[in-house]
């Protein structure tokens, strides 16, 4: 079984990223300055999730204002949401947990979708259905790089590959990026919702500066 063509080319750039900060954007004025913090400070990818009402509006507006940065859609509960996510030109998309409906439809029509899988059986029925990308979540209260790395064992002959998100840390991160298994992380703690908020954009630069810096020495 090989990855699809968008699926292969998500896992790709996801790699070369290292760090996906996972955002919850309110409304689109902050959402487009957090896209643009990112790209000056060297972390081109975020995944903003389906949790707020502005979220397909901002993939659709950073898409146009920021055509490098590497979006994608977070919290992908159902396929109305799948289809608007990359309608508004999300790049990839991710769930928190294993649904067959909407996995199934990503297959069909060729989406890089992830699923949200932390046991043996959720990934043997996402690999069923064709998808071989897939989201270690929640990761740290899973069990961790260990659990991951118990995970990966029966099934690395077949290419899997993760995105672990939920608990990862500066602390942590690099643990899981010495996985090969992993392509990505999503990093939670950047662009929080509460500084987001205040407009702490100096302090929220910073951050982003310190993981770019972190991911340029994987």
């Amino acid at each position: 079984m090989s990855f699809s063509l968008n699926t292969q080319s998500a896992v790709d750039r996801l790699s070369q990223i290292h760090i996906v900060p996972v955002l919850v954007l309110e409304e689109e004025c902050s959402g487009l300055k957090m896209c643009e913090i990112l790209l000056e400070c060297g972390l081109p990818a975020a995944e903003i999730t389906f949790r707020t009402s502005a979220a397909a509006g901002i993939i659709a507006k950073a898409s146009e204002k920021f055509p490098e940065l590497y979006l994608g859609a977070g919290t992908i509960l159902n396929c109305n949401d799948l289809h608007r996510a990359f309608d508004a030109g999300a790049r990839f998309a991710v769930a928190p947990g294993f649904n067959p409906t909407v996995v199934s439809e990503a297959v069909k029509n060729g989406f890089a979708f992830a699923p949200g899988v932390c046991t043996p059986s959720e990934i043997e029925q996402a690999m069923e259905l064709g998808c071989r990308f897939l989201k270690f979540f929640p990761a740290e209260a899973a069990g961790g790089v260990n659990m991951l790395k118990s995970l990966i064992a029966p099934y690395r002959h077949l290419g899997v590959k993760f995105m672990p998100t939920g608990g990862v840390t500066t602390e942590n991160v690099k643990n899981y990026l010495a996985l090969k298994e992993v392509a990505a992380v999503g990093g939670t703690w950047l662009g929080k919702a509460d500084l987001i908020a205040a407009g702490e954009w100096e302090k929220i630069a910073a951050t982003v500066k310190a993981a770019a810096a972190m991911a340029a020495e994987i």
